[in-house]
Parts: C-alpha cells; sequence; structure tokens
C-alpha cells in the first residue's frame, strides 16, 4: 500500500487535537487526526455534567501548575476565552455563566448538551479540510527525512512533514486515556516530567472513615487548604486564595464520601498535595465558631452544645463533631475549653489523606511533557523540528472549572497557525 502523503498529522482527536486541525486545515495545509476511540471528542462530551465548562472568564497563566506555570502565557493571551466565546457564539451553541449565592464564578456552560462543541470541532475540521479517522491508533511512528512516518492500526502507513502530540495524559482510562504522548515523546528524546493524578477525592485510612461514616453524602462549602507551609516550587501562589504562609487555598463545596473527601474545593486541592502531607479544612468559613458558641451558651446555656452547633454546621456534622471531640451535655455546663476544641475541629481540622482515588476519577493528569523542551509560541519541540505537542499532554495543568479546556483551545490554536 502507498503511504498517504500529508502535511501534517494529528494524533488525538480531543478538545486541543481538533483544535489544531481546524486551524492548520484553515492555512491550506492537508491534514489527517486519528484517534484510537470510535468518537472523537469523549471528555468534551462527559465534562460538564454533559454541558461542558468549556473556559473561564478568568482565565490566565495564575490558574496553572506545572515546573513553568507561566509557559501558558503566550498562547493563552494570543487565543484567549473570549476568542474560544466567539466561535461559540457562531456556532449558534446557547451557553450561561455558573453563580453561586450570587456571585460570579466565570465557568462558562453549554446551556443544551456538551456535543455542541465536539459538533463545532468537527464541523470546523470538515470545512477546513482536515479528515478525521476514529477507531485507528498509531502502531509505530519514526523520523524519516525532514518529515515523519506512522504506521496505524488500519494498515496504512503515513508521511507527514509534521507530526502533533494531542492525546492528553492518564486521567479516566475507561475513556481509552492512556500515556501514549509520554512514551512517544520521549522516542524522539523529549524529557517527560513526573505524572500524578490531579483534581481528584482524596481518601482516608479505615480508622477514620469508620469515624466519618455517618457524613457520607454530606455537602457543605469549605475553605481547604494545604497544611504544608511550602508547597512545591512553582505551585507556590497560584490558588484561588492564600492560606496563612502563602499556602494554595480553595473555597468551594465540600462533599463527605464513603472513601475520603471530593467536592470542588477538594479536586482544587489535590493538584497541590502530596502524599504524606495533610490539608487543613474550615467547614464554616467566615464564622467564628468560639464566639457563636459562647453567645448561644449565654443566651440560653440549656439547650444541648450539639444543637447550637447545628445552628453553624449541618446537624449531621454537628453531632459527628461533638461525638469526635468527646463534647456533651448542655452548653451551660460546658466550659470554654471544650468550646475551643469545637471551634479547632469546625474551622481548623487538619486531616492527612493517605492517598487519592487515582487516574481512574482524576479529571487531568499532574505533569507531562516538560516545557522547556517546548518554544512557548509554536509548541514545537526545540530540538525536533516538526514535532509539536499540545493540551493535557504538556507540563501545563489547570485549575478546576474551565481552564484545561481553555488551555486545549489556546495550544492548539498555536501549534496550527504554524505546524
Amino acid at each position: 500500500m502507498k503511504p498517504l502523503e500529508i502535511d501534517v498529522l494529528v494524533v488525538g482527536a480531543g478538545a486541543a487535537g481538533m483544535m489544531c486541525a481546524w486551524e492548520a486545515g484553515r492555512r491550506g495545509r492537508s491534514v489527517l487526526v486519528v484517534d484510537h476511540a470510535r468518537a472523537p471528542g469523549e471528555k468534551i462530551r462527559i465534562s460538564g455534567g454533559g454541558r461542558c465548562n468549556f473556559t473561564n472568564l478568568g482565565c490566565g497563566p495564575h490558574a496553572f501548575l506545572g515546573e513553568n506555570p507561566r509557559f501558558a502565557t503566550s498562547a493563552l493571551k494570543r487565543f484567549t476565552q473570549h476568542d474560544f466565546l466567539k466561535r461559540v457564539e457562531a456556532a449558534g451553541i446557547a451557553w450561561h455563566e455558573k453563580t453561586h449565592d450570587g456571585r460570579s464564578l466565570g465557568q462558562l456552560f453549554c446551556d443544551d448538551s456538551a456535543r455542541q462543541i465536539v459538533r463545532m470541532l468537527t464541523d470546523g475540521m470538515r470545512e477546513a479540510g482536515a479528515t478525521l479517522r476514529t477507531g485507528t491508533g498509531v502502531d509505530r511512528v519514526a523520523r524519516r527525512g525532514e518529515g515523519f512516518e506512522a504506521a496505524l492500526s488500519d494498515g496504512s502507513v503515513v508521511r507527514a512533514r509534521s507530526l502533533v502530540l494531542a492525546t492528553g495524559g492518564k486521567s479516566i482510562p475507561k475513556m481509552g486515556a492512556t500515556g501514549w504522548a509520554y512514551d512517544a515523546a520521549r522516542r524522539f528524546g523529549l524529557r517527560v516530567t513526573e505524572t500524578r493524578p490531579g483534581l481528584v477525592p482524596l481518601t482516608f485510612e479505615a480508622g477514620l472513615l469508620e469515624t466519618l461514616a455517618p457524613l457520607a453524602g454530606l455537602s457543605v462549602e469549605a475553605v481547604v487548604s494545604s497544611a504544608s507551609s511550602s508547597p512545591p516550587g512553582p505551585a507556590r501562589g497560584a490558588a484561588r486564595g492564600q492560606a496563612p504562609g502563602g499556602r494554595p487555598s480553595f473555597r468551594e463545596g465540600l462533599l463527605f464520601t464513603h472513601r475520603g473527601l471530593s467536592g470542588p474545593s477538594i479536586l482544587q486541592i489535590s493538584s497541590y498535595w502530596r502524599e504524606g502531607e495533610a490539608i487543613t479544612v474550615a467547614l464554616a468559613p467566615g464564622v467564628d465558631v468560639l464566639a457563636a458558641l459562647k453567645a448561644a451558651k449565654a443566651a440560653n446555656g440549656k439547650q444541648a452544645v450539639h444543637t447550637a452547633l447545628g445552628h453553624i454546621t449541618p446537624r449531621r456534622l454537628a453531632e459527628s463533631l461533638c461525638e469526635r471531640e468527646g463534647v456533651s451535655g448542655k452548653l451551660a455546663e460546658v466550659g470554654d475549653k471544650a468550646l475551643r476544641r469545637l471551634d479547632e475541629a469546625v474551622n481548623r481540622w487538619t486531616v492527612k489523606p493517605v492517598g487519592s482515588e487515582g487516574y481512574r476519577t482524576a479529571e487531568v493528569t499532574l505533569g507531562g511533557i516538560a516545557t522547556d523542551q517546548l518554544d512557548q509560541q509554536t509548541m514545537q519541540a526545540k530540538s525536533v523540528p516538526g514535532l509539536y505537542v499540545i493540551g493535557e499532554a504538556v507540563d501545563v495543568t489547570g485549575w478546576l472549572g474551565g481552564y484545561n479546556f481553555q488551555w486545549a483551545w489556546s495550544s492548539g490554536w498555536a501549534a496550527g497557525q504554524v505546524c
């Protein structure tokens, strides 16, 4: 069989890969996109509860982690969240911004279905002349002259001037995620940083889980921060809020589960957490629990302490905390020392997870192909002309809330201008 000669081979029909193919096709390049999955954009389809949190109005380099979080700056500035929103609106996709208690969160979702975003991308690729082959993997790929040669799983051979690695990371393997991009990058001599699950629920040891079992399913707004006084390297300061000492801190929902803790605040802090470290949780943020309990004691000392605490936190949580701290009886019978223990238990709960739920439920992969190997404007490998790496495969990871999709759009766009 005669090899297919093309300009650009994009491996991976996810957010970044399809964006890149769309842009390269618009420049008149002959483009083939291959993906071993049966359908394109599977992670897009399931994201945001099926409505796709496709970007964030507050997106910027501050919301990213990696060896060099500033690496993302160029692409994010050249193709912004507003640029992508224009494409969404041009495609006739209705959208809305998520709010909480009247507060804007900047998170943009489709009013209808995430499939609309996938359709926008596939339509864009088709109109630009790019070809999509799903159910097709890459068995082998190697340098050939000034370009690349790939043997595909359907038995065909493709020769391309440019090769784009856009297969993402290891998160959600049931969707077909693998470490293929990392392996391919290493074969071309590129460095890959340590990878681990990110935006993932945290788990506890059996004894603590037994204590917290009555709280499974309970959700509260919380502030969760790293208990470490010095978060690792470039992650320092890159959080939505700051705990004392410059520690990353996030105020969002928290969910007690049968395995540990989940919810947006936990997923956020998981990207900063390391095995062996603790996290600190405020379960009634902004409330002076000690002062509130003292006031309740002065007003009605006959009420049970867990009842008074139940006016500050959900009743189930109040009962669990009182039992854990060994504080019971009427408020009038409880001394200030015991009330201080409850105050600490509510808003300075320091706990050490034993692990995370892993790639099975992780929304992203932290780490990846090292940014010092790539040109930040073009996403091209510095040592391998014609090789590009985009999206989640790169060591650039965003916060929860549309940031990782925007990185996919921006990095895919940047590569698409030159590949």
